[in-house]
């Protein structure tokens, strides 16, 4: 996969509209519906098969979306790394991992094309290595997290009742 899919985003924007199809630039829709249908991209990363496939499917629009990398991201992680659980040696090696990721502020981390197909959103979802990779990081963090959880503390009601 390429460690930056800028020029591959480009590529895809004058294919889309070299094969006649409306561009809708959207958000990402992959958490949208629970009728989304995902494309096998680690076997079939071309995405002009993609297109072939919605339009053999009668799609005139493809929803297209692509990821900037942020070094927002990164700076919450950050802060949610101090608030972990992780050992000490853990998360000094999660931090040095989310330092080198800074590199990549700016640049193309993800690509999706979908098209709808009523009951069905059908995705195409390509991430860069270095994006799959973080976002490993933040689920590990997420599962470790020191902080509160609300929801564990509230009761059947909603927390509108007494612990005595």
């Amino acid at each position: 996969m390429k460690p930056n899919l800028e020029s591959l985003r480009s590529e895809i924007q004058e294919h889309l509209e070299s094969r006649g199809l409306a561009v809708f630039h959207s958000y990402p829709r992959t958490d949208e519906s629970p009728a989304a249908v995902l494309w096998d991209t680690a076997r079939h990363p071309d995405y002009r098969l993609f297109v072939a496939a919605a339009q053999a499917a009668g799609a005139h629009l493809i929803s297209f979306f692509a990821r900037e990398f942020s070094g927002e991201l990164l700076d919450e992680a950050l802060d949610r790394l101090q608030e972990s659980d992780l050992p000490h040696e853990d998360r000094r090696s999660f931090e040095l991992r989310l330092r080198e990721l800074r590199a990549y502020e700016g640049r193309t981390c993800e690509i999706e094309l979908s098209f709808d197909l009523a009951p069905r959103v059908y995705i195409f979802d390509l991430r860069t290595d270095w994006f799959n990779d973080l976002n490993d990081l933040l689920d590990t963090l997420d599962e470790s997290y020191a902080g509160e959880d609300v929801d564990e503390e509230e009761g059947p009601l909603g927390g509108y009742y007494s612990k005595n």
